[in-house]
C-alpha cells in the first residue's frame, strides 16, 4: 500500500524521456522493487547495483516498504526510495497501488528482486516499461505459477547461479528467457585488511595471537545449516569422530578455536542451547546481525558456510574478497565460487566429521590459509565484482529495450 499519496518515480509523466530517447541519451530510468522487512545477500545486491547504476549515469531508484532495512539503508545513502507494502503473493491492493504508481511515472525498466516483488509483475504488463526479475533462490518455484511469471509475465529472467538456473529450468521456464549473472561484491570495500587494522579488528573480539577465528554470516534458518558446524566444532573440541578417522594427526599442534557467528533467524534460541549443551560455551559466540560484516571478516582465519542450499552466497563471496579462505558445502551455487583444494574446501552437505576435517586443515597450517586465502581474493575480484555485475545487468536491460550495446554504447 502506498503510504505517501505525493511519491514521485523518477521521469514523471511530464518528462519528454522514453526508451527510445533513452537510448540516444545513453541514460536509463530504472526502478528496482524489492519489499522484504530483512536486510540479507539480497537486498545487499539491490543496494550495490543501485549504486552502480547511479554511478554510471541512470535514474536508479527503489520501490520498497518503508518499515524495512532497505528503506533505511537506501535512504541513509543517498538512494531515493518509494514506500510500497506488500503483505504476501496474493495481495491485491498493493498490485493496484503499484500499478497507479507505474501509470502516472514512466521508467524503462522495472526490475523485481524478490519472489514478493515478482507476484506484482502482471500488474505492470501494458505500461511501456521492460520488466526484468532475478532469482536468488536454488530450489524450484511453485510449477503452477513459475512458467506464467517467468515466462510471459516478465520479458527476462537472471538467475545468479547455474542451480538456480537449473532450478527454474525443472519448473517449466524456457533456457533460453534466462541469464545467468552472478551476485557481485565491492572489491573496493571487502578487501585484506592491512596489519593494523587485522590486530585492532581481533582485539575487539577478544582474539588472542594463537586464537584461530572462524567467522560465518547467514541467517539463523535451517537451510544454513549452523547445527552442523556446531557438531563440527564440538567433534574437533572432543576429537571424537569415528573409530579410526581422528580429526587430528598425531602429535599435531591444535590451536585454540574460536567461532563467530553473525546473524539472526527463527533458529536463534535452539542454536545456542545446542552450543551450550555441546560444552562450546568459551568456542562459539553468537554476534546476532552485524552492521559491518567486514569488521568480522578482518579478525577471521577462515570463513565458512554449511548450507544445505545456496543460490550462490553473498557473505562467502564478502569473505573471499577480504582474503580468506573458505569452507562450504558442495552444492548448488556455493561450487561456483570455491574451488575445492584451491582457494577453500567443499565438503558434503549435512555432514559434520567431513565439516570438521576441513577446518582443521585450515587451522593447522597457516601458510595453507595464506595461499588459499589469496586464491580466494583472486577469484572475488575476477568473477563476482558488483560493476561487472551491473555492467552485465545494464547489457540485459538494453536487449530488452530492443537496443544493441553498439546502438548505446551505455556498456
Amino acid at each position: 500500500m502506498i503510504t505517501e499519496p505525493a511519491a514521485r518515480l523518477p521521469g514523471d509523466c511530464r518528462d519528454p524521456a522514453s526508451p527510445a530517447a533513452a537510448a540516444r541519451t545513453n541514460r536509463l530510468t530504472i526502478v528496482g522493487v524489492d519489499t522484504e522487512l530483512g536486510f540479507a545477500g539480497g537486498e545487499t545486491q539491490v543496494l550495490g547495483l543501485t549504486h552502480c547504476l547511479i554511478a554510471a549515469g541512470h535514474r536508479a531508484e527503489i520501490l520498497c516498504d518503508p518499515r524495512g532495512q532497505l528503506w533505511e539503508r537506501a535512504r541513509a545513502a543517498g538512494v531515493v526510495c518509494y514506500p510500497l507494502r506488500v503483505r504476501n503473493a496474493f495481495d491485491v491492493k498493493a498490485g493496484l497501488a503499484f500499478r497507479r504508481l507505474l501509470s502516472s511515472h514512466r521508467c524503462d525498466i522495472v526490475h523485481f528482486h524478490t519472489a514478493r516483488a515478482h507476484a506484482l509483475a502482471p500488474y505492470a504488463r501494458g505500461l511501456g516499461a521492460r520488466l526484468v526479475v532475478t532469482r536468488r533462490m536454488d530450489y524450484r518455484p511453485n510449477r503452477l505459477f513459475a512458467p506464467y511469471l517467468y515466462n510471459r509475465a516478465v520479458d527476462a529472467v537472471v538467475a545468479i547461479s547455474g542451480a538456480v538456473a537449473s532450478a527454474l529450468q525443472e519448473s517449466g521456464v524456457k533456457r533460453e528467457h534466462i541469464e545467468i549473472i552472478p551476485s557481485g561484491i565491492d572489491c573496493d570495500r571487502f578487501r585484506p585488511p592491512s596489519e593494523s587494522e587485522r590486530i585492532r579488528r581481533r582485539s575487539e573480539l577478544g582474539l588472542g595471537a594463537d586464537d584461530v577465528a572462524i567467522a560465518t554470516v547467514a541467517a539463523l534458518e535451517p537451510r544454513k545449516g549452523h547445527r552442523y558446524l556446531l557438531e563440527a566444532l564440538a567433534a574437533i573440541a572432543k576429537d571424537g569422530s569415528p573409530p579410526g578417522e581422528r580429526l587430528a594427526e598425531a602429535g599435531a599442534k591444535q590451536s585454540p578455536l574460536k567461532c563467530f557467528i553473525a546473524g539472526d533467524g527463527s533458529l536463534k534460541d535452539v542454536l545456542i542451547r545446542h552450543s551450550a549443551l555441546s560444552g562450546l560455551g568459551s568456542t562459539v559466540m553468537f554476534m546476532g546481525q552485524v552492521a559491518d560484516p567486514c569488521a568480522l571478516y578482518h579478525a577471521a582465519d577462515m570463513f565458512v558456510l554449511p548450507s544445505l542450499k545456496e543460490g550462490l552466497g553473498v557473505a562467502l563471496l564478502e569473505a573471499m574478497a577480504c582474503g580468506l579462505p573458505a569452507v562450504g558445502t558442495d552444492s548448488s551455487g556455493i561450487r561456483d565460487s570455491i574451488h575445492d583444494g584451491v582457494n577453500g574446501f567443499l565438503v558434503k552437505p549435512a555432514d559434520p566429521i567431513a565439516l570438521a576435517k576441513a577446518l582443521q586443515t585450515l587451522a593447522a597450517s597457516p601458510d595453507l590459509r595464506a595461499r588459499m586465502g589469496s586464491q580466494a581474493r583472486q577469484r572475488a575480484l575476477s568473477g563476482f565484482s558488483i560493476v561487472e555485475s551491473a555492467r552485465r545487468m545494464l547489457e540485459v536491460y538494453w536487449r530488452v529495450l530492443g537496443h544493441s550495446e553498439s546502438e548505446t554504447g551505455a556498456v
